[in-house]
């Protein structure tokens, strides 16, 4: 009889512990995502606030309240956690704006307008980074990477981060512009992204200058602006003329 019990006791005691140690995996792995989502939330905003050369992974382990040796353990250094920062968030808001992009392609059946083509570019921006703070400190973060060329990072990395859903505005954008030269949409894209990045960067001075009027915060009304301005210049860029038809002269 007891070496009956045994035999049975022996397939539930390997089930518990073949749990607890699948147990303390999942809680390691949790410990691990827990700590850097930490590391990058305090990273994303001292980095927005402070700029990347204003603040060090001493602060941020500081704020963090880790040690800086474990931030280190899972970052090389600076860069790479800037980078990571970027990747986090990056790769959700650029799969936003593909996926408007293609699907007002898909629903405008031939029949795309400038103003339809930049809301499907901007509004994923701007409804996306009104969703939470952290959002917002992503969004202030990409505009000083991308107005400062310190700040820019390997190439590569923006080849890869944000160069494809440039390249399919700028392709859809070339349907549209008949007759415009490649060098004027080229710098109406430039201006575009001038005034996208401005408007992330959530200065204050557009509150200050319309003492109160208009939020540097409110970037749907940003967005919006935007959009009704770049829709306007579209349609003032100069168009290359189309050749006349030549006629036959009739004789009397």
């Amino acid at each position: 009889m007891a070496a009956t019990k045994a035999k049975k006791a022996a397939p539930v005691k390997a089930e518990a512990d073949a749990a607890n140690d699948d147990s303390a995996r999942r809680t390691q792995s949790d410990r691990r995502a827990e700590s850097t989502q930490k590391i990058l939330d305090c990273a994303e905003a001292n980095f927005a606030k402070l700029g990347f050369y204003g603040v060090t992974l001493n602060d941020i382990a500081q704020q963090c309240g880790m040690p800086t040796a474990l931030i280190r353990y899972y970052y090389d250094d600076k860069q790479a956690l800037l980078n990571e920062v970027f990747r986090r968030r990056a790769s959700v808001i650029n799969e936003e704006r593909v996926r408007a992009l293609e699907e007002y392609k898909l629903a405008a059946k031939g029949k795309m307008t400038i103003e339809g083509l930049l809301d499907a570019y901007l509004n994923p921006v701007f409804n996306t980074m009104v969703a939470e703070e952290g959002w917002r400190m992503f969004g202030a973060l990409v505009a000083q990477v991308g107005i400062l060329p310190a700040w820019g990072g390997p190439e590569e990395f923006n080849r890869d981060t944000f160069d494809p859903v440039i390249k399919i505005f700028l392709q859809l954008l070339r349907e549209l512009a008949v007759g415009v030269s490649d060098e004027d949409l080229f710098w109406y894209y430039h201006l575009v992204s001038g005034s996208l990045l401005v408007s992330l960067s959530q200065t204050g001075q557009i509150d200050r200058i319309s003492k109160g009027l208009c939020a540097s915060t409110d970037l749907q009304s940003a967005g919006k602006h935007i959009s009704m301005v770049f829709a306007a210049g579209f349609h003032a860029l100069p168009r290359a003329k189309k050749p006349r038809k030549k006629t036959t002269p009739t004789s009397n």
